[in-house]
């Protein structure tokens, strides 16, 4: 806005001393004088400033609102919550202990682990010198609003399309072999562009890679915890250098907008990040003494394990899966998605130039009907993790459930399989807020993934006065190719997808009013879809009770609460669930009644943060603790309790003594 000037003129509404601060700052970057912009506050609040912003020669605005007084309050209420941020300076009384924090470098996630790795297969030697890493944190997203972060993608973008159509092997104990056929990996938003092949593996090739995995379990499986989480950290700083390059080859492989690639290269590194520090703590001494009795509690891996990932989160997904299995001393073998298999390539490299030694994981692309299920079946795979549909996931529960001759173990099942996840909007709900989320939450990557928004209850007389505005806004987003930073809504996955959701919109049509359904060119290179908004959906329908995985809304009125939690609890899937609300006692309520594994208040319902929001559900929407919380390592490992007799007749020695 600074940089438009004259053509713009910039007024900064805000009483926080940071904004303050940062709007005079870079309008002294941009030359510009006291008189050409200006600031803008609520009279009656924050009066010292008011004095202050004048006094430095700056214009001042000061308002009162007027209108109705319910919204009158709310918008008071928001600007004193602002003023009263833990994000302004003002809370801060010791100017000596600011001017240190604010000087002083932010810590590396890193600085703890040393890496000695000799080359790539060899012991990686990376030790973890202190094994109280610094404390978890989720890598910030970029602000492709700063020009240095924008101009760093177009660059990543444009060098990344000349490294186009390269042919990734299998990797089979450390070996690249090549097949005859290959997987084609095309762009969603223009088929003509082929992002790379990789290689198509058999059963053949499944079953040198069992064997393979087989043998690697042996020396991975007893290298200490901090080794295993020293790769884990590396790998998470080569991603961390490299994130422009990756969000790139999302947007060209997945056909991800910028935001939405970078968000999914963040959640990759926090997986890396996160799960050392869980495997590091899960292997510290833990178990109660009493005199003459020594107790331990401990974990050991599995064993090999098949990890399935899927094309929506084509690196944050796999990541999350193979580094939590990898870190608790199992081996791997990685069969990923047809229509991602670039990515899970790349990522299977990268490991191996973090010191990952060859063999622990075993790359082979293949379909999921054979080779995938071969591998799921097979007598020497301990346990499977999968993310995809509820149809291919219930499958691999029953497959793996039944033993095989010459199978000395139970199998484990890990499968996240979707959701029709629902939003309820509350009679007093503000509107500007919950038009934002609902749309950001079923539209948000063309409504490709689990968590996303289908089902939208709307409480009270607010129904058809919200319901324009979601058209509205629907009509408003930028539909194109995600190349392109403005374009907010961008292809599906491929041609199959697009003839699913098609289909499931002109099957709508039958029970529902479609209120919006967003035309896109005749003549797109790619696979789209615009968003399509119903509303007055039967409750027996298939709009409602379906999961489509695409960027269709289905909205509903309800009379009061009780019915508006009766209508969202109807369902097969308990993934995630958003409720807007002023109301505190609503609030808890639907806290306690709302079924679903995920329950966002007040904001959008998409986007859990790794350790913040662990993620996963439950009924069918899948098996196994959450994704990014505290008690997922201990899936992939088995507990052993160890207790020693330590009154022992005779002469023991102290321990640690030869």
């Amino acid at each position: 806005l600074l940089t438009h000037h004259p053509t713009v003129r910039t007024a900064v509404a805000t009483h926080n001393i940071r904004s303050i601060a940062a709007a005079i700052a870079l309008a002294e970057e941009k030359g510009l004088g006291a008189d050409q912009f200006e600031f803008q506050m609520l009279y009656g609040m924050a009066s010292g400033l008011h004095q202050a912003i004048p006094a430095l020669g700056y214009c001042l605005r000061v308002y009162v609102p007027f209108g109705e007084p319910v919204p009158g309050m709310a918008y008071l209420v928001r600007r004193l919550l602002e003023n009263s941020s833990g994000q302004s300076l003002l809370v801060t009384a010791d100017a000596d202990a600011l001017k240190a924090t604010l000087a002083s470098a932010p810590p590396l996630p890193s600085e703890s682990i040393r890496d000695s790795s000799q080359g790539r297969g060899a012991n990686p030697g990376l030790v973890c010198e202190n094994p109280k890493l610094p404390p978890f944190e989720n890598q910030p997203l970029h602000r492709f609003t700063d020009q240095r972060e924008h101009q760093a993608m177009r660059t990543a973008i444009e060098q990344l399309k000349q490294d186009l159509g390269a042919y990734y092997p299998l990797r089979i104990n450390g070996d690249a072999l090549e097949t005859e056929d290959f997987i084609e990996s095309l762009n969603p938003a223009n088929r003509e562009q082929v992002i790379g092949r990789a290689g198509l593996a058999d059963v053949k090739h499944a079953e040198l890679a069992v064997a393979g995995a087989r043998e690697a379990f042996r020396s991975w499986s007893i290298l200490s915890a901090s080794e295993r989480a020293a790769i884990l950290i590396r790998t998470a700083g080569l991603l961390r250098d490299r994130r422009d390059r990756w969000a790139a080859l999302e947007i060209l492989e997945a056909g991800k907008t910028w935001t939405e690639a970078d968000a999914n290269i963040n959640e990759a590194i926090d997986f890396l990040e996160f799960y050392a520090r869980e495997a590091l703590r899960l292997d510290s001494p833990d178990g109660l003494d009493i005199p003459g009795e020594h107790n331990l509690y401990r974990y050991s891996p599995l064993g090999v394990g098949v990890v399935i990932p899927p094309w929506n989160f084509p690196l944050a997904i796999l990541t999350g899966m193979l580094s939590a299995a990898l870190v608790s001393g199992n081996t791997v073998i990685l069969k990923p998605s047809s229509q991602t298999p670039v990515i899970a390539a790349q990522f299977v490299n990268l490991l191996s130039e973090a010191g990952l030694p060859d063999g622990v994981v075993q790359f082979l692309p293949g379909p999921g009907s054979s080779l995938g299920q071969y591998l799921v079946e097979h007598r020497d795979t301990h346990f499977v993790v999968f993310t995809g549909s509820e149809a291919v996931g219930t499958k691999l529960i029953e497959s793996a459930a039944r033993r095989r001759s010459g199978q000395t173990h139970v199998k484990r099942v890990i499968a996240e399989m979707g959701g029709k996840n629902a939003i309820i909007v509350d009679s007093d709900a503000e509107l500007d807020e919950t038009v934002h989320g609902i749309v950001r939450s079923a539209f948000g990557y063309q409504g490709q993934k689990c968590s996303a928004c289908s089902r939208l209850i709307i409480v009270g007389k607010q129904y058809r006065t919200l319901l324009a505005r979601l058209a509205d806004a629907s009509r408003s987003l930028n539909i194109g190719n995600p190349e392109d930073p403005a374009v907010n809504f961008g292809p599906v996955i491929e041609y199959a997808a697009m003839e699913r959701i098609r289909a499931a919109i002109r099957e709508g049509r039958k029970s529902a009013k479609l209120e919006v359904a967003v035309e896109v060119p005749a003549d797109a290179p790619g696979f789209f879809v615009g968003p399509a908004l119903f509303s007055d959906v039967p409750r027996e329908s298939g709009l409602f009770r379906e999961e489509i995985f695409g960027p269709v809304l289905s909205v509903l009125p309800a009379d009061n609460l009780d019915q508006a939690l009766d209508l969202a609890n109807d369902c097969s899937y308990a993934l995630t669930g958003g409720f807007y609300s002023r109301s505190p006692f609503n609030i808890e309520r639907v806290k306690r009644e709302f079924q679903v594994g995920n329950l966002y208040i007040n904001r959008g319902i998409t986007g859990a943060l790794v350790a913040r929001q662990p993620f996963g559900g439950f009924r069918m929407s899948g098996v196994g603790s959450k994704a990014g919380g505290r008690s997922y390592l201990a899936q992939f490992m088995n507990q052993k309790t160890l207790t020693e007799n330590t009154l022992r007749r005779g002469f023991a020695p102290p321990s640690g003594t030869d």
